[in-house]
């Protein structure tokens, strides 16, 4: 009761409003002075507080801290006390993303409700694990049936994709009636990919190079192979020039041009800025092995981390410093332009790469979409009611109405007057069920106490 009512899909602030909770749903929004509480409620008087809907992050990796116990102990605690209620596994093995799935559906387990693709398709050899290596279309369409079939409910593409291939998944894609999304192939244009159908492009991939001038010629020296022994100083050289190639070709024209063809295809963007910032943009500054949130770090994801963050750093010089600044400005300004333009704009993160946090991650995200330019209502709105829009499910989620999945964060400051409000957590419904403050509390420390051990 008395709180203010924040509804991003409509951009509404409603004050001293109550919000009335049946089992898992909504069942009643409206003014304190005129609601009906219902005989026996629990009524929680939040005067002063603020309400949104729960958060989505639409790219994580569930089972990228190691099973059984990674995802179960350490990840979805930390998702959960960051008001983190809906995710989309953005590639791992099927049979584990179903078991977790069905722990936290059937009440065994807290967490949010999962939506997944599954391991990559990729060329040979595969960027990552878990991938699936596709060599011609028959395997295209087979492999697609199959992994429908097996319940995911994207297709997963990835980097090293030859044309024909990607355009064979494309094709049995959009048959058997399932999505694809992911990466852009280095091979292809993102223009080409949006053409194709890809319903979601993540990282940004190939959208710079979209935007060049001198999009062709780039892409080519991209694919060149390194000369037989470069030395690390050599590869850095390299990667510099065409880096400021990159940034000094780019093109208003080619770029709005890219962006109409993207609202044109409902092609959705997920920059995941927080995996920009920390690992193809990181600054000797920006490494973030010292942060407050180190204490939840599983000591043998710390290994990886610093390994990673160690190589991203190596041979790096004040001119590199000055370009990867750049490109990470240039990024920020390229989701404004592509945001202006009608593109939808998806939060995510890419937990749990080097210096992506689960949970925290996705606060970081929102930070970096207001630096964009973003207002503080359409940040929320990238990780509220456009993913409920974009996962279909405007209907159930997305928005704080009668009918709606009690997905809600009840916050101590509002994030309009300052989107680190996000972080001013008082309480989640998770489906209904309450957890107040010290229940997220125990979250953190269980986490924390995993982390030591581990």
């Amino acid at each position: 009761m008395h709180l203010t009512v924040i509804n991003p899909s409509s951009s509404s602030v409603q004050t001293d409003f109550t919000v009335i909770v049946t089992g898992s749903n909504i069942t009643g929004v409206g003014p304190s002075s005129s609601t009906a509480i219902p005989p026996g409620a629990k009524i929680i008087d939040a005067t002063g507080k603020f309400l949104i809907p729960g958060l989505a992050d639409m790219h994580l990796h569930l089972t990228g801290a190691g099973e059984p116990s990674g995802s179960r102990e350490f990840i979805l605690p930390l998702l959960l006390a960051n008001g983190i209620t809906t995710v989309r596994d953005m590639g791992g093995n099927v049979t584990l993303l179903k078991q977790l799935r069905e722990e936290i559906n059937s009440g065994k387990r807290l967490g949010p409700q999962i939506f997944f693709t599954g391991p990559y398709l990729d060329g040979d050899p595969p960027s990552f694990q878990p991938s699936i290596v596709i060599h011609d279309d028959a395997e295209a369409a087979r492999t697609v049936q199959q992994l429908k079939s097996a319940g995911v409910d994207f297709i997963k593409v990835q980097s090293r994709l030859q044309p024909s291939v990607y355009f064979a998944i494309a094709r049995a894609s959009k048959k058997m009636g399932v999505r694809f999304v992911g990466h852009v192939p280095d091979s292809l244009t993102v223009a080409e990919a949006s053409e194709a159908g890809q319903a979601s492009v993540e990282h940004l991939t190939g959208v710079l190079l979209g935007c060049s001038s001198r999009e062709i010629e780039l892409r080519d020296r991209q694919l060149m192979p390194a000369p037989p022994g470069e030395t690390l100083l050599e590869k850095r050289a390299r990667q510099r020039t065409w880096q400021k190639d990159l940034l000094e070709s780019y093109s208003k024209e080619k770029a709005a041009d890219l962006f109409r063809k993207f609202v044109a295809k409902g092609t959705v963007q997920v920059p995941t800025l927080p995996l920009l910032f920390h690992i193809p943009f990181l600054l000797p500054h920006t490494a973030r092995l010292q942060s407050t949130e180190e204490k939840y770090l599983p000591q043998d994801l710390r290994a990886i981390w610093k390994r990673s963050l160690a190589e991203s750093l190596a041979g790096l010089t004040e001119e590199d410093v000055q370009i990867r600044a750049q490109l990470m400005q240039r990024s920020l300004s390229t989701v404004k332009g592509m945001h202006s333009a009608g593109v939808p704009i998806l939060a995510g993160t890419d937990t749990t790469a080097p210096g992506v946090f689960p949970g925290f991650a996705l606060h970081e995200d929102l930070f970096f979409l207001l630096e964009a330019g973003l207002t503080p209502m359409q940040t929320l709105r990238a990780a509220t009611a456009a993913p409920a829009e974009f996962l279909g499910l405007s209907s159930r989620q997305g928005s704080i109405t009668a009918g709606q999945r009690a997905d809600l964060v009840l916050l101590n400051a509002s994030p309009l007057d300052d989107i680190r409000n996000v972080r001013e957590i008082r309480a989640v419904f998770l489906k209904g069920q309450f957890l107040d403050r010290s229940t997220l509390d125990s979250l953190l420390q269980n986490a924390q106490s995993f982390a030591a051990n581990h």
